[in-house]
């Protein structure tokens, strides 16, 4: 893993001392944090490691994780690099923080780190949707300069 020296702020502004993390190895504890944190995002079910390497190994792909002065994996993010006629662009997508640690900084600190990676690479923006009952990860997004779009999407079931 590249570690990224880079630390949360907790909601009272004391630092939540956590590091994020771009994956480029899949390991277990890797594995063990997607079978946790996931079924907190999504009913879909979380990827094994087939998919994580997938995922992981993917030109596209930059895997964030928060990790805990242990060590331990308390959340993650996938941002997505994509060039387009319209120039690069970029998207985050899958941000899962773990229950017990929400409202202490874990969010910002990988959503920034999401948004410094972006910025180097010469993306002109980052997307990212979240549901409308998502009240605290919507306000994070508007505190750190996200803006809601006026505009539909759409999903076709294959």
């Amino acid at each position: 893993m590249r570690i990224v020296a880079e630390r949360g702020a907790s909601a009272a502004g004391s630092d939540a001392g956590v590091r994020i993390e771009v994956c480029d190895v899949v390991d277990d504890a890797l594995v063990g944090a997607f079978a946790r944190l996931h079924p907190q995002l999504s009913s879909s079910a979380p990827p094994d490691a087939a998919a994580l390497e997938r995922i992981v190994g993917h030109s596209a792909n930059s895997v964030l994780i928060a990790r805990d002065g242990a060590g331990e994996i308390l959340g993650a993010m996938i941002l997505v690099l994509f060039p387009l006629a319209s120039g690069l662009r970029a998207w985050i997508e899958d941000v899962v923080v773990d229950e017990s640690a929400r409202g202490g900084g874990i969010g910002a600190a990988l959503n920034r780190r999401a948004i410094e990676i972006a910025r180097q690479a010469g993306a002109r923006t980052v997307d990212l949707t979240s549901r409308p009952d998502r009240e605290a990860a919507n306000r994070l997004y508007a505190r750190l300069g996200f803006n809601q779009r006026d505009t539909n999407v759409y999903r076709l079931e294959l």
